[in-house]
């Protein structure tokens, strides 16, 4: 009797959610995978017995909710959902426009939240299952200028998981939260990563940063996708999996040094903070 989980990639078509499904396929798990162009996602997938692509639409609940029926009628359950789909928006936040703004959030964090909805119900009844949110390191640390509404997005994953790990909890369904740092993708690819229409030369900081990243940081980040695939698959495997989870050793850099900070305000102002209580 085949055992092994049936998983749900959204975002599959490119980047770190296509090399997840090609590996998971690889690996003969069953694997749905979704899009917004079909046919690109079956072209960068290719032909794979245990494979459903799935052309869905993110921001329509119907569409969401549509796909999860045709995962359970295919697979006749559902264990491990990866929310994965997303992209960067760079702009200061006196740059960005209104419109780019909630874009960013409609598909970063409502898309999310459709298919934790819609998924939801088919977990609760299995009383069991695995729901990976992919955050970044960017929604421990927001000090990147020109990335603060991105930022933002990811903050927003990253306090919704944790409500969803205690709420999802007593039915049997683990949560992860995933800090990717950088990694070899098409992230920074003009496709991913979106620049703010209103550019204001200003803002050098924030300009300078988004040359770094189109012109150096891309095509040289430190993190190898395949190794990412490997983890979530690993971690998804384990009896006691992680709700935090960093991936490379920028993100881990990176959120150490944010801890270190948030320890030290929290000690120089702790007089302060104690000094807001009603005494008795």
């Amino acid at each position: 009797m085949d055992t092994k989980k049936v998983w749900l990639v959204t975002g599959a078509s490119k980047g770190l959610g296509l090399t997840l499904v090609k590996k998971l396929l690889n690996n003969d798990y069953p694997v749905a995978a979704t899009s917004r162009d079909l046919n690109t996602l079956k072209n960068a997938v290719g032909n794979h017995n245990g494979f459903l692509p799935l052309k869905v639409d993110l921001m329509s609940e119907e569409s969401v909710a549509n796909s999860i029926s045709q995962v359970i009628e295919t697979f006749g359950h559902l264990d491990v959902v990866v929310n994965n789909a997303g992209y960067g928006q760079n702009g200061t936040l006196e740059e960005i426009s209104d419109e780019e703004a909630r874009l960013n959030f409609d598909v970063n964090v409502f898309g999310l939240l459709n298919v934790i909805r819609k998924s939801m119900p088919q977990l609760r009844s299995q009383k069991s299952g695995h729901i990976f949110n992919i955050a970044s390191v960017a929604g421990v640390v927001g000090n990147f200028p020109g990335f603060g509404i991105y930022c933002a997005t990811k903050f927003a994953v990253a306090g919704l998981t944790e409500a969803l790990s205690v709420e999802a909890r007593p039915f049997g369904i683990h949560t992860t939260l995933v800090y990717p740092g950088y990694f070899r993708t098409e992230f920074l690819s003009d496709d991913s990563f979106k620049l703010a229409s209103n550019r204001m030369d200003v803002y050098k900081e924030a300009r300078e940063s988004e040359r770094l990243h189109k012109e150096e940081i891309a095509g040289n980040q430190l993190g190898n996708p395949e190794k990412a695939a490997e983890v979530l698959i690993t971690m998804a495997e384990s009896k006691n999996p992680a709700l935090h989870l960093f991936l490379g050793s920028d993100a881990y850099g990176m959120a150490k040094q944010k801890t270190e900070t948030l320890e030290s305000a929290l000690e120089a102002n702790k007089e302060l903070s104690h000094s807001t209580d009603f005494k008795n």
